[in-house]
This record gives C-alpha cells, structure tokens and sequence, in this order.
C-alpha cells in the first residue's frame, strides 16, 4: 500500500498589496508643509523675502524713488528689476512663499484646534494613586463639607472641577493654548487681509498742483502711477474730483516742519460739491478709497515772450531735492512757441526749455545752489536757458522734470544762457525773446488708496496681540484633593480628624506654581503639612514618572 501524507497544506498567502508611491510622496508631504517647524521656516522666509520692499524703493509707493534709483545704478537697477524687488510685494517669488504659509498655517492649526475643543469639553482627570509622587503635595486638614468644600473653594479662583466621591479633580491654564490657537489664526487672518488688498485694492499717485484748471478726477489715466489689482478694472474706481485750493504749511526755525494741512474742493458722484482739508496724519476719506498727503512743493509761475510777440504762462512744478529747506529742482519747456504769424508754421528747433533751481529762501550771495529755510522768505529762480530740437516731437516718453540729455549731446539743444530772477523780474535773450518769473504756487504729492482688508488687518493684529499675551503668560496646570481619614497612630494634633492629601503638577514650566499651591492649600485648609510629616509613606519612585502617569 502506497503511504498517504496526511500532512494539511501550507497556506497559501495573499497576494501583498504594494503602496502607492505617489500618494505615499502626497501624504509625506503634506506631513512636513503642515508641520510647525515648516511653518516657522516659511515665516522667516517671509520676512527676509520682505526686505527689498523695505530697503528698495517701490513702484506703488514711490516711483520717483525707482526712477532715480535707475540713474544712480543704471547696471544694477535692471538686474534687480527683473527679479520684481522693486515690487516685491506682488512678485511670484513672495507670493509663492505667502500660499505656502498660508497653506502651512491652516494645516497646523486644523488639528490643534479640534484637540484643544476636545480638551475643553472633556473633564478633568481622576486623581492619581499616589498624590505624593507629584511635583506639590501637602496634607491639610479637611474643612468642613468635605469634597464639596474644596471644589466650592477652587471654582471660586477659576478652576475647572470634578468631584468624583471623595477626590476632586481641578484644571487652570487653558488660556495658553487658547492664546496659541488665537495668535496663530489671526496670523492666517492678516495673510487673509493682505490677499484682499492685493486682489481688490487699487492705488495711485498724483502730483496736483493749486488752482482752478489743475482739478484732478479719479481716472486711472491722469494718475502719474497707478496700480489696480487683479480683480479691478478701470471702471470700477470711484467717481470724485479734487481741486487743491490752498496749502499751509509750518516749519520751527531749525526747519524742522511742525504741521501741514491741504485744504481742497471735492466734486462727488452724485453732484455734490463740498471743501474739505486733510493733512499728513488725518487722511481724506471717499467712497472707501483715502487720500493721502505725501509731500508738498513749489510750481513756479513763468511767462515766456516769443520772437513775434506771442506770450505763454504756464506753472511747472518743480520737485524737492529733499534737503531741510525745500531747494527743487525742474524743467520749463514751451515747445509750441515761435510760430510764424503769417504762414502758421513753427519752427522744431526754436522750441525753448528752461531748467534750473526754484530757492524758497535764498542766500544772500552766491553761490545759489540751495535754499536756507523751507517758505519763502528770499524766494529766488535760478535758470538756465535752452534753446532747439526738445525731442517732444518724436512721440518717445520722457520726464516732464527734466531735459532730455540725448538731444543735448547730439547737438540739437543748445545752451544759450543762465540768469537768477527774483519774483517780477524779467529776462531778455539774445534773441530778443523774454522769460519773466511771475509768481508761484503750492503743489501736494497725493496717494490714493483703496484697500479692502484694512478692517480686517486692524482686527486680527489687534486678535494677534491677545493671543500672544496669552501664549506668553498662559500657563496650564492641574490640583488634585483626596479626602482621607486620620491615622490615629500618627501622632497629629489633627489626630480623629479627617485630612486633605493635596497634589499639583504644571502641565508646562512654571516657575511660581509652587507659591500659588501653597496658596491655594492655604486657603482651603491652613497651612498644610509636608506629606512626610503626615505619615504618607514615599517609596523613592521617580517624580518624573509619576508626571506622566498623571497627565
């Protein structure tokens, strides 16, 4: 007979299941973009990203600043420019930064969040076994009521409580982990804020100059910059006029200036026309957007004679060199001048510019090249007389401040004499023409801007602040009463008597809980007695341990 092998089978094993590597590189990923130290990381990242928009000048903000940025490094300015630091705060690399934050900061706050709301609704933890073995023990006498008496003494200072027969259990501190969760929410509400302006704001800059025919409207194309974000067209900008009437401003003898106020005529929407007066700290508010004062200056008023008798005046801002006693700086040009009478043709290379220095107060002798004091006290136009070929004609943009140095070195623009005028005074060319400084008048830099998060930026950097002095001077900790009979062989004045054993433990480190639980045993049930002296026994266990046993 053939032997059968009654041996069972080796089973036969399933087929593993191998991970799916991309999502396994998903889910990893997402681990460290939502984990606390990346978060911190791209914060730092954030604010060294934000340096060139403090250090550099900003086309949004200041874009004559970037124009005389180009002139003094004309071989780094482009280089900078192409990387965006001179609108740093809208270029791909601050913004790829900014989402990564923002994505950072939702993922570690989601779960901490539903802990921390777990935690709240929770109660409080049973007593330990061995209350000794915590960081605070003591033994007190047990007041009167018992149980009901201790829990009734620590809801009285804000503790959270649970009596379970004759333990009690209490928790303080959850101010920490609340003021955590509320900094870092509000962190996430001012990135919130910042993307709302960028989408949805706009801003513009406009120098306007007093007087009647300078009115400025809020259209995109008589801004000198404008800005609108992404999700902004030029029709949305709201409809308003503003005409500077009058400018006063202060200065303390040592120039310093002491208060400005613009004082304005505003044509709203709906027809209304009203006066109205800003100055640097106090903004002009319309229709959400604000008006704001940046700077101020001097249009002188000129008059030029023609070779055939024809006269223009014109007032020409000229822009502050920015030293204590406002010298500027600027360019007169009267293109359309010298035009033959009888066949109504003009010559280009008669064309006329003057540029030079407008002095507010200037000195008693030469040389004058910058002004004393920023009113005018000596007001006094140092020009130079320009005559030929401006370059207008040839429909190439050019600064409107300055004579362009190209027509200059070619040639076309020749220099045809210099001449300081006090105010009134007249002076004639060599070719018979004259140029008479009449008068000046104020002109104000403005900045308008609308910006939808700023509500929302004010309120949650103001949220900021209380969750961080929360975070700061929060601090968790947990108490713990267990209400025993006397040990008649101990030899206690309380001896008959029922006794407290009391144990505590900060759940962090903090330096003064141990005053506040002698405090607060003091004030339950005198002042307490170290646990040796009670006869509690202590078996050496480490401290440390009994700790996490605890939490």
């Amino acid at each position: 007979m053939t032997a059968v092998d009654e041996r069972p089978a080796p089973p036969v094993e399933a087929p593993r299941h191998r991970p799916n590597r991309l999502l396994a590189l998903l889910r990893n990923s997402w681990r460290q973009l939502t984990s606390m130290r990346t978060a911190l990381v791209l914060l730092f990242l954030l604010a060294v990203a934000a340096i060139p928009g403090s250090v550099l000048p900003q086309r949004g903000v200041n874009p004559e600043d970037v124009r005389d940025y180009f002139v003094a490094y004309p071989d780094l300015a482009p280089v900078l420019d192409r990387i965006g630091a001179f609108e740093a705060f809208s270029s791909v690399w601050f913004s790829a930064i900014y989402l990564l934050l923002f994505t950072s900061l939702i993922g570690c706050i989601t779960p901490r969040l539903r802990d921390h709301v777990r935690a709240l609704r929770s109660k409080p933890p049973a007593a330990p076994r061995r209350l000794d073995r915590l960081p605070q023990h003591a033994v007190l006498p047990a007041p009167e009521g018992g149980a009901a008496a201790v829990a009734a003494a620590l809801r009285r200072r804000r503790w959270r409580v649970v009596v379970r027969g004759d333990e009690v259990s209490a928790e303080k501190g959850y101010l920490k982990e609340t003021g955590n969760l509320l900094f870092h929410s509000s962190l996430v509400l001012v990135l919130v804020g910042v993307a709302l302006g960028s989408w949805y704001g706009w801003s513009g800059n406009k120098l306007l100059v007093a007087g009647e025919d300078n009115a400025f409207c809020n259209t995109r194309q008589q801004y000198a910059e404008s800005k609108l974000g992404p999700r902004v067209s030029s029709a949305d900008l709201p409809g308003f006029c503003i005409r500077l009437d009058d400018f006063e401003a202060r200065f303390l003898e040592s120039g310093q200036p002491e208060f400005y106020e613009a004082r304005v005529t505003v044509d709203e929407v709906d027809g209304e026309r009203r006066p109205a007066g800003f100055s640097v700290n106090s903004p002009l508010r319309l229709d959400g957007a604000n008006v704001y004062l940046l700077g101020h200056g001097y249009a002188p008023v000129i008059r030029y004679t023609d070779r055939f008798g024809k006269s223009q005046t014109s007032n020409f801002p000229f822009l502050t060199t920015r030293d204590i006693g406002l010298t500027s700086e600027g360019l007169a040009a009267f293109p359309d001048v010298n035009v033959d009478p009888a066949t109504g043709t003009r010559d280009p290379n008669l064309q006329v510019a003057f540029s030079g220095l407008y002095l507010p107060t200037a000195p008693a002798a030469a040389p004058f090249t910058r002004s004393e004091y920023p009113t005018e006290r000596n007001p006094a136009l140092n020009l130079v007389a320009y005559r030929g070929n401006l370059g207008m004609d040839a429909g190439i943009p050019g600064s409107v401040y300055e004579l362009d140095q190209r027509q200059v070195r070619a040639g076309k623009v020749k220099e045809v004499g210099t001449k300081l005028l006090r105010k009134g005074e007249t002076w004639k060319l060599d070719d018979g023409t004259t140029v008479e400084f009449l008068d000046t008048v104020p002109y104000v830099t403005l900045s308008v801007r609308y910006d939808p998060g700023a509500t929302l930026l004010l309120v949650s950097s103001a949220v900021l602040l209380v969750g961080l002095m929360g975070s700061l001077f929060g601090r968790r900790r947990r108490v713990f009463f267990r209400v025993l009979p006397a040990d008649p062989t101990s030899g206690s004045p309380t001896s008959g008597s029922s006794l407290v054993e009391a144990g505590g433990l900060p759940r962090t480190d903090h330096p003064g809980f141990a005053d506040e639980f002698a405090q607060l045993v003091a004030a339950i049930g005198g002042d307490g007695r170290p646990g040796e002296e009670a006869g509690v026994d202590r078996d050496g266990d480490d401290r440390a341990a009994a700790r996490e046993g605890a939490e």
